[in-house]
């Protein structure tokens, strides 16, 4: 699944350590998520996408 996770995080001065501290996740998590290698729960879409200001339809398109 296609994700704008890295534009979006750079945009707002994220790191990945950043977003998954926010999320309660590890940084490695965010990494393995951002080089679609995990997909994500839809909780975790959910609350992604509420932290970088946009729609889980914005952040995650499949391929």
């Amino acid at each position: 699944m296609k994700n704008k996770i890295r534009e979006l995080r750079k945009k707002f001065g994220f790191r990945q350590e950043d977003l998954a501290n926010s999320l309660g996740v590890t940084r490695q998590t965010i990494n393995a998520i951002e080089n679609e290698k995990y997909s994500p729960t839809l909780e975790l879409a959910i609350k992604l996408a509420k932290l970088l200001n946009t729609t889980v339809e914005e952040l995650f398109t499949l391929e």
